[in-house]
């Protein structure tokens, strides 16, 4: 059987310690896990922690863009240098891939980046990703990781994608794990805090449950688990940690799901009801039907 694709995204919370720096305990045990599962699927590793690892060679640090931009370029090698050496020990080679925005919306550069990541794959290579900070445009960027790992696993049609948080996964009003969601509704949404942030990151629960309704809807399990245990990974995979979010089932061909998620709006038209239920039944739409742009 062809092996399945696994993403996994590690926020700056759970590989950072509170001084910024990378947190080697918990990286042992991810690079541990993922040495595992690299014998059943082809794996994706999105990390934060450039910008924290960076930010402290930066004299009156103070967060703007510039100075997020340096600090990722500070850290990004000290990251890579951290996971190569880890890594290593299980005789796997890991490749540094620094995306941007465009690479999801063009579809030339998007069907190249997903060649450059099987070729990884044939190779028996990690590719380790993040945002590209130092280029990135304010207004063309990822609004975080959660989105970067997502665009990941909606392009290589993963059968998971694993979010690491924090708090350990999706609660209740009771502070409690949610051992598994089937469905993404108003009850689940309104459970969210939209001012719950974490201290090192971009996003929050927010911005993952947003994304993990956008992977669940087009066929991909999504779980959100910690890392306390030994095997968190692998743990989460056998639903034994964290909370299971169920696919959906998706008859989207790729090219549907990469308008669905990779391309950027780039305007607005009115269609009026023909064109409308045309598209809705995901017929060609006609300029006939376009009423105003």
């Amino acid at each position: 059987m062809a092996q399945k694709v696994l993403v996994i995204k590690l926020g700056s919370a759970v590989i950072t310690k509170t001084n910024g720096d990378i947190n080697k305990r918990v990286i042992q045990k991810i690079v541990s896990d993922i040495s595992r599962l690299s014998k059943s699927y082809k794996i994706v590793l999105v990390s934060s922690g450039a910008v924290s690892s960076g930010k402290k060679y930066i004299e009156n640090y103070k967060g703007t863009l510039l100075q997020r931009k340096v600090a990722a370029a500070i850290g990004n090698p000290i990251l890579i240098e951290i996971y190569r050496n880890y890594f290593k020990k299980f005789g796997l080679t890991v490749a540094q891939a620094l995306c941007e925005r465009g690479h999801f919306s063009d579809r030339k550069q998007f069907l190249q980046l997903r060649d450059t990541f099987k070729t990884f794959w044939a190779h028996n290579v990690i590719p380790v990703v993040n945002e590209n900070d130092v280029i990135s445009d304010l207004e063309l960027k990822f609004s975080d990781n959660d989105e970067l790992a997502t665009l990941l696993a909606i392009a290589f049609d993963a059968e998971t994608l694993v979010l690491c948080t924090s708090v350990g996964g999706f609660l209740d009003t009771n502070k409690q794990i949610i051992k598994e969601v089937k469905s993404i509704d108003t009850t689940v949404m309104s459970l969210v805090k939209k001012e719950e942030k974490s201290e090192f990151g971009l996003g929050g629960m927010l911005s993952k449950l947003t994304f993990t309704r956008l992977a669940t809807n087009l066929g991909i399990h999504v779980v959100m688990c910690g890392l306390q245990s030994d095997t968190p990974i692998v743990d989460a995979l056998g639903r034994k940690n964290g909370t299971w979010f169920h696919a959906k089932k998706s008859t989207l061909k790729n090219r549907q799901k990469w308008l669905a998620s990779g391309s950027i709006t780039l305007g607005n038209i009115k269609v009026d009801k023909g064109a409308a239920k045309a598209i809705l039944e995901r017929k060609s739409l006609l300029t006939v039907g376009i009423v105003a742009t």
